[in-house]
C-alpha cells in the first residue's frame, strides 16, 4: 500500500476473529493480542478499505461497499461480512465505547463510498469524501486513533519531519529489550531469594538436629553419673558392715549387676559421643557449605539488584526519548493539519473562481 496514495482517516485496536470456513459458525483468533485496525482513503481509486496488519502480512485486508452492514453482537463485539473476501471478520473491542466509535465511522465510510460511487456514474465533479470526513466528523485532525489510555496510535504520510523508520524501530527495540530483560532479572532475583530461604530453612534443621544429639548426651551422661554414684554408694556401705556369710552373696550379685549396667551406659555413652562427633563434622561441613552458598547468593542478588538499577536508568533513558519522538510526532502532525487546511483553503477558493468564471 503507498501512503502516498492511500491515508488512514481512523484507527483503533480490537481483538481480530475470522468465521471458520469450515462450519461458518466458529470464530478463529488472528493472533493472541489485539491489533491496530484502521480505515483507509484510496484517493487513486476512489475507495475505502479496511485493513490491519499481524505481522509481515495483512489480516484484514477488506473494501468498505454499500451494501456491507456492521452488526453489533454484543457490548463489545461486532462483525461484517464481506463478499469478495468470502469471509466474515469479528472484532472485539476493550470497551463499549471503541466499539460504537468503529461502528459509527463504519456508517460514514459506508455513506461516502455510496456518493462516491453515484457522483462516478454520474460523471459529475467530485470531491475527496476522505478530506470531508475527516474535516467535520474526526476533529481536530483527520488522523484519529482511539485506543484509549496508553495506546495512541499517530498515522501519518511521509514528512521530512518526522522521525525516520529506523529511528522507531531503533526505539522500540531498546524498549522491548529493556523490558525483557528487566522481566528475566526479576524472575532470577525471585528464584535466588527462594533459593536463599530454603537453604536458611536447611540450616535451622540441622541447628535443631545437633541440639537435640547434645541433648540426648547430656541425659545419658546424667544416667551415667547417677549411677556410679549409686554404686559408690553401695561399695561405702558394705565396707561399714561387713555382712554375714548369707548376705554377702546378695550385694556381691547387686554390684555385678551395677556394674554391668554402668558399662552399658558407658557403652552407649561412647557410641552416642561416635554419633554425635560424626554428625557435628557433617553439620559443621553442611553449615560451612549453607553459609558459602548464602554468601555466593547474596553476592549474587547484589549483582542483580544493580543491574535492575541499571536497567531502570536505561528503561528511563529510552521513555525519554519515546517521549522526544511522541513530541517530534506531534510536531509532524500539526504541520500536516496545517498543511491539509490550507490545502482545503486552496480547493475552496478553486472552486469559487470556477464558479465566478462566465
Amino acid at each position: 500500500m503507498s501512503t502516498a496514495r492511500e491515508q488512514p482517516i481512523f484507527s483503533t485496536r480490537a481483538h481480530v476473529f475470522q468465521i471458520d470456513p469450515s462450519t461458518k459458525r466458529n470464530w478463529i483468533p488472528a493472533g493472541k493480542h489485539a491489533l491496530t485496525v484502521s480505515y483507509f482513503y484510496d484517493a487513486t481509486r476512489n475507495v475505502y478499505r479496511i485493513i490491519s496488519i499481524g505481522g509481515a502480512k495483512a489480516i484484514i485486508n477488506s473494501t468498505v461497499t454499500p451494501n456491507m452492514t456492521f452488526t453489533k453482537t454484543s457490548q463489545k463485539f461486532g462483525q461484517w461480512a464481506d463478499s469478495r473476501a468470502n469471509t466474515v471478520y469479528g472484532l472485539g473491542f476493550a470497551s463499549e465505547q471503541h466499539l460504537t466509535q468503529f461502528a459509527e465511522k463504519f456508517q460514514e465510510v459506508k455513506e461516502a463510498a455510496r456518493l462516491a460511487r453515484e457522483k462516478s456514474q454520474d460523471g459529475g465533479e467530485f470531491t475527496s469524501p476522505a478530506l470531508a470526513l475527516a474535516s467535520h466528523q474526526v476533529p481536530p485532525s483527520p488522523l484519529v486513533s482511539t485506543n484509549g489510555p496508553g495506546e495512541e496510535k499517530l498515522f501519518r504520510s511521509q514528512s521530512a519531519d518526522a522521525p525516520c523508520p529506523t529511528e522507531r524501530e531503533r526505539l522500540k527495540k531498546m524498549l522491548s529489550e529493556g523490558s525483557v530483560g528487566e522481566v528475566q532479572w526479576e524472575a532470577e532475583f525471585f528464584a535466588l531469594q527462594d533459593s536463599n530461604n530454603k537453604l536458611a530453612g536447611a540450616l535451622r534443621e540441622a541447628n535443631a538436629a545437633a541440639t537435640q544429639w547434645r541433648q540426648q548426651l547430656e541425659a545419658q551422661r546424667a544416667e551415667a553419673e547417677r549411677l556410679r554414684q549409686r554404686v559408690a554408694e553401695l561399695e561405702a556401705q558394705a565396707a561399714a558392715e561387713p555382712p554375714s556369710a548369707g548376705e554377702k552373696e546378695v550385694p556381691s550379685q547387686s554390684l555385678e549387676q551395677l556394674e554391668a549396667r554402668v558399662q552399658t551406659k558407658d557403652q552407649e555413652i561412647q557410641t552416642l559421643k561416635n554419633q554425635t562427633a560424626g554428625r557435628e563434622a557433617a553439620d559443621n561441613t553442611e553449615r560451612e557449605e549453607t553459609q558459602q552458598k548464602v554468601q555466593d547468593l547474596e553476592t549474587r542478588n547484589s549483582e542483580l539488584e544493580r543491574q535492575l538499577r541499571a536497567t531502570e536508568r536505561s528503561l528511563e533513558e529510552v521513555r525519554a526519548e519515546r517521549e522526544h519522538a511522541r513530541a517530534e510526532v506531534g510536531r509532524a502532525v500539526q504541520l500536516l493539519d496545517m498543511r491539509l487546511f490550507e490545502l482545503s483553503e486552496l480547493r475552496e477558493g478553486l472552486a469559487r473562481l470556477a464558479e465566478a468564471a462566465p
